[in-house]
């Protein structure tokens, strides 16, 4: 199984990360769009919002599963 780091992007050289340093797959979405309501990473990630590097498999399982959605939600929370 692949680990992932999830990055919030809060400004220019800010970011609020969740997940191992050497992460096979990296997310990364701006926080004023993971902070909007009804965010969806899924629909992010299809309009360009939300990038993505690594395994495209493993990234679109984690979309799916909503292990993405979770992970994000709770960086959000946390700023």
């Amino acid at each position: 199984m692949s680990s992932i780091q999830y990055r919030v992007v809060v400004a220019k050289k800010d970011e609020r990360t969740a997940g191992p340093d050497d992460a096979e797959i990296t997310i990364t979405v701006p926080l004023v769009d993971a902070a909007a309501d009804g965010f969806d990473p899924t629909v992010a990630f299809m309009r360009g919002k939300l990038k993505a590097a690594g395994h495209t498999g493993r990234i679109l399982d984690a979309l799916k599963s909503g292990e993405a959605k979770a992970a994000i939600a709770d960086i959000v929370a946390a700023i």
